[in-house]
């Protein structure tokens, strides 16, 4: 895909988080910490859904995939922070502007269908036990995985195919840390209004066509719970989606909340972002490992066999 761009600013300014130095000292060292716990935990993910024979199964394929969509989620604007927080003056090119928006958008695109056919794999392990291993093949599981990266990319080439169209004439500071899709649009002196819509309505169409999924498997799983005589059941039964659960609270609370406000730099602009790309990746392998069983004896093994 070429990146290119008529205008005859060549670079963007990023504000970033603080442009005190004391602060941004200790951003640094918050932030390199998160950064480094968000690769341990998901490459441990990794390792151990690989290595252990006891989590091949369609619930930690998908769950390995999380983990791999994390890393990316995160490298994609972290390092690059990390580097401007060390900085006095921080600018990117517009290629660059726009390649790091165009991988932050893919990827968490990806993330929501992933999280979309997670649900699903709950639903048919909890409502359809007996059904699971037909509803759930491996081939499934692939196409499954492999859709989400295939809508995920489309929905990232159109909007930043239409980016790749504007003109930058005066402004070139962005009110943020990273280069967002949004944040391009009040920096344009073209006609933005076509950009606008399509991301209004890909967003929407993305939040509604993976939320609605969730909603009713979760629907159905909370009816069959209900339905469940013994306690003990029913906090299995809850306990094997309440992870995911999680993860879907963490990364809608925020991910679609931060690309629907209008963009203005606003501190809480700026928390939803850094909540949904960079803590959302560190949580979701302490919310699987904390809170799951077979993780944690998985876990025991690795360590057991590699150390």
């Amino acid at each position: 895909m070429a990146l290119v761009n008529h205008s005859t600013i060549t670079e963007f300014l990023l504000l970033g988080l603080s442009t005190n130095p004391q602060v941004q000292t200790l951003l640094f060292v918050l932030f390199l910490n998160i950064y480094f716990l968000t690769i341990l935990g998901n490459l441990m993910m990794l390792l151990m859904i690989w290595a252990d024979s006891h989590l091949h199964t369609p619930m930690y394929f998908f769950l390995s995939q999380l983990s791999f969509l994390d890393l990316c989620l995160s490298s994609v604007t972290v390092p690059r922070m990390l580097r401007d927080l060390l900085l006095e003056i921080k600018t990117i090119s517009v290629r660059s502007c726009l390649a790091q928006g165009f991988f932050v958008f893919i990827t968490a695109g990806t993330e929501g269908f992933l999280l979309s056919v997670m649900a699903y794999d709950r639903y048919s392990a909890i409502c359809h036990p007996l059904l699971y291993g037909q509803m759930m093949r491996k081939q499934l599981c692939v196409q499954l995985v492999s859709g989400s990266w295939g809508l995920g990319f489309f929905n990232a080439l159109i909007n930043i195919l239409l980016a790749t169209n504007l003109d930058f004439c005066e402004s070139h500071i962005i009110s943020h840390y990273s280069c967002e899709v949004p944040s391009l649009f009040p920096l344009s002196c073209s006609d933005i209004s076509t950009n606008l819509i399509v991301l209004f309505c890909s967003t929407l169409l993305h939040g509604f066509g993976t939320f609605s999924p969730i909603i009713s498997s979760y629907a159905c799983i909370l009816s069959t719970i209900l339905n469940i005589s013994s306690t003990s059941g029913r906090s299995k039964a809850f306990s094997t989606c309440s992870s995911h659960l999680m993860a879907v609270i963490f990364f809608y609370g925020s991910g679609f909340l931060s690309y629907l406000m209008p963009t203005s730099g606003s501190l809480l602009e700026l928390i939803f972002s850094v909540q949904y790309s960079v803590i959302t990746p560190m949580l979701n392998p302490l919310i699987y490992s904390l809170k799951n069983k077979e993780v944690k004896a998985a876990l025991k093994r690795t360590l057991e066999k590699y150390l």
